[in-house]
């Protein structure tokens, strides 16, 4: 499938302000047997004084950009074209959980890819002690990774409300789980706060989702701006996994990945610094059409 990405970021500063420095993390990268960037491109106004293209660990790209002039507001633009790979379904490999510990102990790695940098809390997800306790109530003895996986998704997603207002970026996951409410990000937060409190790796998943459904198909909840949801990983037969608690499926072709990161922290779209008083305002537009 091929699309045509873009995204709008625009922020209106109340009094001008000077010194910004950001770094932006809004562009798909290209994953093998996942999803491919054909073309895409980053562009700010006004027109940052500085600015550097990177990679971060975790092989998310990255534009960082500076402001010495005042400017009373910033657009940040992103157009992207994106093939993305139809997902084999294959059979359920992965291993029961009591078997999962002495899978991560034979893997020496510590790549970006690893899961090992996934298991424990991270920045912003400590261990929640009441996550702990749903998440035990929802894993039975027998059940496979996947399948808890599985299972963690769906409760997720029956138990809590989409809601827009009821939360804000800095709504921590023990928040959220009280309040039964929230978005994309939380619902993905208290996921993985689920999963590595049984000692599953689990990881952030930013991008977007199709803007426009199939013929017959219902618009996915979170597909009018930046999308998240959630990996895990399954053992070494089966690797990582994707699967969006927001709409209780696994990620296909309607996800693009932007980014991967232990959470919100680790892939957040605009992060930095400047010089000012007074409030801001912030939009997003977001638009992910079919090609053809």
């Amino acid at each position: 499938m091929l699309y045509d990405i873009s995204l709008k970021i625009t922020y209106g500063y109340e009094a001008p302000v000077s010194g910004g420095r950001h770094l932006v993390r809004v562009l798909p990268v290209s994953i093998p047997e996942r999803q491919r960037l054909v073309a895409g491109s980053v562009t700010c106004q006004p027109a940052p004084d500085e600015r550097l293209e990177g990679r971060d660990f975790f092989a998310n790209h990255t534009t960082s950009i500076l402001f010495r002039s005042a400017h009373d507001h910033l657009v940040i633009l992103m157009k992207a074209r994106i093939q993305a790979e139809t997902p084999a379904i294959t059979a359920d490999l992965s291993p029961p959980l009591g078997a999962l510990p002495a899978e991560l102990a034979g893997l020496w790695s510590v790549d970006s890819e690893s899961p090992h940098h996934f298991i424990g809390p991270s920045p912003l997800l400590p261990a929640v002690p009441e996550i702990a306790a749903y998440a035990r109530a929802i894993a039975g003895e027998n059940m496979t990774i996947e399948q808890i996986g599985a299972s963690i998704c769906n409760r997720i997603h029956r138990d809590f409300v989409y809601d827009a207002e009821a939360t804000t970026v800095n709504t921590t996951a023990a928040q959220t789980f009280e309040l039964k409410r929230g978005v994309c990000q939380d619902f993905a937060h208290v996921m993985i706060v689920a999963l590595r409190s049984l000692g599953i790796p689990a990881g952030y998943v930013s991008g977007f989702l199709r803007t426009l459904p199939p013929p017959g198909q219902e618009r996915l909840e979170g597909a009018d701006a930046m999308h998240a949801w959630v990996r895990f990983w399954c053992g070494t037969n089966c690797g990582w996994l994707e699967l969006d608690p927001t709409n209780n499926i696994r990620a296909g072709t309607d996800h693009i990945v932007v980014g991967h990161g232990r959470d919100y922290g680790d892939v957040a779209p605009v992060i930095g610094v400047l010089k000012g008083y007074g409030s801001h305002t912030t939009e997003q537009a977001v638009d992910v059409v079919p090609v053809g």
